[in-house]
């Protein structure tokens, strides 16, 4: 193979099919490994990359991505037009020119942020007068297996770069023409400032990429599905490296008795039709059974929208006379484990409010949870007791997002316990090490 291709050309070079005849599989794995260790390489030599320059580079990154609207978009269009348009998938694949506006945007925000690198975050001087102090670090080589969400190859590499990290990024076929293009873009930015290319390593979309990647122990110090619930377990099953989970979103939102009906509809309308396809709409609308008499005008601005609902009896019963009826189906018990990415919702009635925690309990994802309600104590009982990375008291789940709170780009939605919870932006992707500064200190005994 030759070896002198730039890393963007080489990833090319290795998904045509005559690629695969001549050269094998094992040429591709060698391929892939040889890739990895050069940017492992790359990535110690992050911690000695000036903050300014990072902050640079991220800027020429967002104002290129403005220039290259054009061409962006269509390499995009070359995907969008392999998949289905009514595949729930399509729009998270989608660019438009106002996206990548909000993608540069984003970028530049990470550039404002403060570098989380080097941080003190405890001292001490022990009676031995050792110097102890406890210092943030980068996780090193941060790896992101995600599907047809060109955003990502953006958002990831921002956030590493911000954060001393390298990155190795394995999209999905859905997207290779777009994650190409944008990896080109990164990388033609890194070279014009002298920096190495290989802190960005954009894998193969094929599925034998994805195994040598959740096998590269050594290589890759964290691994971040981002995806369907398959992809996540698949890759938590089978994973030889650490992961960190960012789990797929099915969210709840609970209208108790004391529930304000104003803001019942424009949060629920919200939280499920403001943009269908990402891991914080709604799913699931739990109902207490005091408040059926007014489901039909919170369903109002649903069924405007034509989102088909999937309600338990009492709920079909008391949306029948309004709801129209080809958008309106009676339940089935598996729609409340379901994450449907589309214009779809269930209905769940609840005699009280242990019965709608017991319910998310049973079909949460732990993702996010939300309660519309004006008694307090339901309000505090639900926020302590819900098991989920973001929880909400009156507002739409559509605010779990890194740039929502604040954060700048995230890079995923962690669902887990250990390490990160909720929206992964710069702190999440450090460690710390413990630096230990003496004068001729010996232990004894």
């Amino acid at each position: 193979m030759q070896s002198n291709l730039p890393w963007y050309a080489v990833v090319r070079f290795l998904t045509t099919e005559k690629a695969r005849k001549q050269y094998g599989e094992m040429t591709l794995h060698t391929n892939i490994i040889q890739q990895l260790a050069l940017t492992q390489k790359a990535s110690r030599a992050l911690a000695l990359l000036e903050v300014h320059i990072i902050n640079t580079i991220l800027l020429q990154i967002a104002d290129e991505a403005e220039k290259q609207t054009a061409h962006l978009l269509a390499e995009n269009q070359k995907d969008l037009n392999l998949m289905d348009a009514a595949d729930p998938k399509y729009d998270r694949l989608k660019l438009t020119e106002s996206r990548i506006k909000g993608i540069a945007d984003d970028i530049r925000n990470v550039a404002t942020l403060d570098y989380p690198i080097g941080i003190t975050l405890l001292e001490k001087t022990l009676p031995n007068q050792l110097h102890i102090s406890k210092v943030t670090v980068p996780l090193g080589v941060v790896g992101v297996i995600y599907e047809s969400r060109p955003n990502v190859t953006f958002d990831v590499f921002s956030l590493c770069l911000k954060s001393g990290n390298a990155c190795v990024l394995k999209g999905s076929r859905d997207a290779a023409n777009s994650n190409q293009a944008i990896t080109k873009l990164i990388g033609d930015i890194l070279v014009a400032n002298n920096i190495n290319p290989n802190l960005l390593c954009l894998m193969p979309p094929d599925r034998e990429a994805t195994e040598v990647l959740l096998k590269a122990v050594g290589y890759i110090d964290v691994l971040i599905p981002r995806g369907s619930q398959g992809l996540i377990d698949y890759v938590r099953e089978n994973a030889k490296v650490p992961v960190i989970e960012t789990g797929a979103g099915i969210v709840h939102t609970y209208f108790d008795a004391s529930g304000d009906l104003q803001k019942g509809i424009a949060i629920i309308d919200n939280a499920k039709t403001r943009r269908v396809s990402v891991c914080n709409a709604l799913d699931c609308l739990i109902i207490h059974q005091s408040r059926l008499a007014d489901l039909p005008a919170l369903a109002l601005p649903l069924a405007e929208k034509g989102v088909t609902i999937y309600a338990d009896a009492s709920a079909y019963q008391a949306l029948l006379p309004s709801y129209p009826s080809e958008l309106l189906q009676q339940v089935d018990e598996a729609a409340y484990g379901t994450e449907f990415l589309s214009l779809k919702m269930s209905i769940k009635t609840v005699a009280d409010l242990a019965e709608a925690l017991e319910h998310i309990a049973t079909y949460s994802s732990k993702h996010s949870e939300a309660i519309i309600a004006e008694d307090q104590t339901a309000i505090n009982t639900f926020l302590k007791s819900v098991d989920a990375a973001a929880v909400y008291a009156n507002a739409s789940t559509a605010f779990t997002d890194g740039a929502q709170f604040g954060m700048g780009a995230e890079i995923g939605i962690s669902t887990q316990k250990i390490h990160a919870r909720g929206p992964m932006g710069l702190a999440e992707l450090t460690s710390y090490k413990w630096v230990v500064r003496g004068d001729g200190q010996v232990r004894k005994g």
